[in-house]
């Protein structure tokens, strides 16, 4: 089998990635994590104005709980009771994670568009435009979602 020569197609150059965003978990009991990742890790929740504008109305019906690290990455809480992982046991892997967020500057976020379309990135939605940026949803080759997006300029 002839393996394929990757690096001689467009990627999104090397460092445009500045940092994680955000990362997203579905949760079945919000307040039990809103418990442990609050009470127990002692992460700052977002309140009031701290909320992204975009998940406030989310937040305020308590679908979704925001913390921040102390480096500045987001974990978004969205709440999913009827969420079963795929054994019980917890011992055995899955994942209840929703998505991984990736930051990119705002004048490379439309080349990164075009690098992943020209690569044929499985696209799940976007490019969308929020009061807070621009995003891009796309599969990984395991089914994950991983979001593009920057600030609002």
């Amino acid at each position: 089998m002839q393996s394929k020569n990757l690096s001689s197609k467009r990627a999104i150059a090397p460092g445009s990635l500045r940092r994680v965003h955000h990362i997203a978990f579905n949760v079945k009991d919000l307040q039990a994590s809103r418990h442990f990742y609050g009470e127990i890790l002692g992460l700052h929740e977002l309140q009031g104005e701290e909320v992204p504008s975009t998940l406030r109305e989310l937040v305020a019906s308590g679908k979704v709980s925001n913390f921040i690290t102390p480096d500045g990455t987001v974990i978004d809480l969205f709440y999913e009771p009827d969420l079963s992982p795929p054994d019980r046991d917890p011992t055995r892997p899955f994942t209840r994670a929703n998505h991984l967020a990736f930051d990119i500057d705002p004048s490379l976020f439309d080349e990164a568009v075009e690098v992943l379309r020209s690569r044929d990135v499985p696209i799940d939605h976007g490019p969308v435009t929020r009061p807070t940026g621009r995003g891009i949803y796309v599969y990984d080759p395991d089914g994950f979602i991983v979001e593009i997006r920057c600030n609002a300029v």
